[in-house]
């Protein structure tokens, strides 16, 4: 049921990037979108009244309801390289200020040499 809380935050996230010309609003929809796939993934992997997926010697467990870590490392992963590609981004769109001295795409358009 939560899932749909998190697939709304994606279709949230594509809007502002099919919508936005200002490109620090598409830097902020692009994380937006990240966030949502993020919860979304993780959800995936929540197992209700799970226990981790440790054995040590002695353990007897006669419940297999493990949760399954993988998705907890892909989102780590993930979160990662979404501040990169976040660092990167802001550093490219503070370029194109300095170079055009505006953030919106139509303003940008094409240099003439005039």
């Amino acid at each position: 049921m939560i899932q749909y809380l998190f697939i709304g935050l994606i279709l949230i996230g594509i809007y502002g990037l099919l919508t936005q010309k200002n490109l620090i609003k598409l830097v902020v929809a692009l994380n937006v979108l990240e966030v949502g796939v993020n919860l979304f993934i993780v959800s995936t992997g929540y197992v209700k009244d799970g226990i981790a997926p440790i054995l040590f010697k002695g353990a007897t467990s006669t419940n297999n309801n493990f949760v399954d870590p993988l998705p907890q490392a892909l989102v780590l992963t993930a979160i990662v390289i979404g501040v990169g590609v976040t660092a990167l981004s802001l550093t490219v769109v503070r370029k194109i200020y300095e170079k055009h001295g505006t953030l919106e795409m139509d303003e940008i358009g094409s240099e003439s040499d005039d």
